[in-house]
């Protein structure tokens, strides 16, 4: 159960339907999820949030598909089931398939045990990946 109850549309302020409305216009859908109704609470951080998100994950470089893999690979790493079930659903919605999502999963896997290897280690940035960056 969230913290602080959800609030739903019936019982928002004119200030949160408002937020919630645009949510259902953006994604084409006639429901609001749990987060967006959790974070109702405080009217300041659903709008703020709601419009990072939208900014973030509008059409860009990089497609749908990829956005909502990015996302789901960090929230696995940061062990929020919420947003693993979110963006599963999400990334499913985008064209993610099940060895898809079983080859991202063995990356976020890979790469959390390297990243602790390194960091462990105290390695030391190669010259080469330092400027390998940069564009010339």
């Amino acid at each position: 159960m969230a913290t602080l109850g959800l609030v739903e549309y019936a019982d928002a302020s004119p200030e949160v339907r408002a937020v919630y409305d645009d949510i259902m216009t953006t994604r084409q859908t006639d429901w609001i999820n749990n987060f967006w109704k959790a974070l109702a609470h405080d009217p300041a951080t659903l709008r703020r949030t709601w419009q990072s998100v939208k900014e973030i994950m509008a059409p860009g470089v990089l497609d749908a598909l990829t956005k909502e893999m990015i996302y789901l690979a960090v929230s696995a790493t940061n062990q929020c089931a919420y947003c693993i079930a979110s963006h599963t659903a999400g990334a499913r919605k985008a064209g993610m398939t099940d060895r898809m999502l079983a080859e991202l999963m063995a990356v976020v896997g890979m790469a959390n045990e390297t990243n602790r290897l390194a960091s462990g280690y105290q390695v030391e940035i190669d010259e080469r990946f330092v400027h390998s960056g940069s564009r010339r």
